[in-house]
């Protein structure tokens, strides 16, 4: 399930939330009605209303997005249901397993292509780093969202998150308390990250957890990886990529990896559960945005408006992870406050590295990880 480089967002989750590619070429930008650019909207109100966007993007008739594992976040009802929707548009799935780095890389290798991704999921320091590839949008539930977790002019929005937390087959071993517990010996072999940390979003984070869980601070991850050092070297650290075919199989009964995703493993294997570790807590959420040479621009505002519409945010809940609508939509009535409620218990502290932090923390790992576990 590895996807997704470098996740993070800059700053600590909202109270209430820490409870084959076909279709027309990019630069053939359909109009809305009123003769509506679609490739220039940067809100619902450019077009009209939602029923003139949907009438371009149908008009359309096609999607195209990359990097979206069905098992991640419930995503794949989230596809299903916007295809159940608009039958008049196919969506082009991409790329499931590939990384946020590998998404631009692919809308650069396919620019001006109608194979060019329309639409990006992205962790913070890729978002932060390619906005020049993004396009403005703002969807209708813009005021709804906390402003500490979009851009301002709404070139990236984060969308659902999660914190990191040890899942681990409970018939083989009992819940871990602790970090130290990972370094017991009966665990030789046992433990695994989701990906590498100087790539892969998840695999960043679990370092990021091990080093507040060792009483070090975000700026500086040194503790983090001195802790998967010593993992290392007492032959407990499992250098496997996280799959849902790895867990099912018990090839990876220990495994460091956002909350959301571990509890979507108990589908696979009834023994599996998850614990986010008392003490300091690591939070991070996930980043939407458009690309600015969308061959299918319409349909790329459509999507956003769908994801962050009560009926997507629910299926994120769905799938373990907190919605960023979570706050309005309670006070709304409107959350599904049986899977609300049903969500792991939060820790009483909550930190999330800023953009200066992550940055960091990445040379960091780029210098100091192959080393440490060689």
């Amino acid at each position: 399930m590895l996807k997704k480089q470098l996740t993070l967002v800059a700053v600590g989750l909202s109270t209430a939330v820490a409870l084959g590619l076909t279709g027309c070429a990019a630069g053939e930008a359909d109009a809305g009605d009123g003769g509506t650019d679609a490739a220039t909207a940067t809100s619902l109100a450019d077009f009209g209303d939602l029923a003139a966007l949907e009438e371009a993007a149908k008009a359309e008739g096609q999607l195209n997005v990359i990097a979206l594992p069905r098992d991640w976040a419930n995503y794949g009802e989230v596809l299903d249901l916007f295809a159940e929707k608009y039958p008049e548009i196919t969506i082009n799935e991409a790329s499931p397993d590939a990384s946020s780095a590998e998404e631009i890389q692919a809308a650069e290798t396919n620019a001006g292509l109608d194979t060019a991704p329309d639409v990006f999921d992205l962790g913070l320091t890729v978002a932060l780093q390619n906005t020049d590839t993004f396009a403005p949008y703002q969807v209708a539930a813009w005021d709804d969202i906390p402003d500490e977790l979009k851009e301002p002019n709404g070139l990236f929005v984060g969308d659902y998150g999660g914190y990191m937390s040890i899942g681990y087959d409970s018939s083989k071993f009992a819940e871990p308390a602790s970090l130290d517990e990972l370094l017991g010996d009966e665990y030789r072999g046992a433990v695994a990250i989701n990906g590498d940390p100087t790539q892969a979003g998840a695999a960043f984070a679990a370092v990021g957890l091990a080093t507040v869980q060792s009483d070090g601070t975000l700026d500086d991850f040194q503790p983090g990886i001195d802790f998967f050092g010593e993992l290392n070297d007492a032959g407990n650290l499992l250098k496997v990529d996280v799959t849902t075919a790895t867990v099912a199989s018990g090839e990876t009964p220990v495994v460091f990896d956002w909350d959301y995703l571990n509890a979507a493993h108990t589908a696979d294997n009834p023994a599996w559960e998850t614990v986010i570790l008392p003490g300091v807590g690591y939070a991070g959420y996930y980043n939407q945005a458009v690309n600015k040479d969308a061959p299918h621009p319409a349909a790329a505002r459509l999507w956003q408006e769908f994801l962050y519409s009560d009926e997507a945010q629910n299926l994120w809940l769905k799938g373990g992870a907190r919605p960023v609508l979570a706050d309005a939509m309670a006070e709304a009535g409107t959350i599904d406050e049986e899977l609300f409620a049903a969500l792991p218990a939060s820790p009483e502290e909550t930190v999330v590295p800023t953009e200066e932090q992550s940055t960091a923390a990445g040379e960091l790992l780029g210098a100091e990880w192959a080393t440490a576990v060689e």
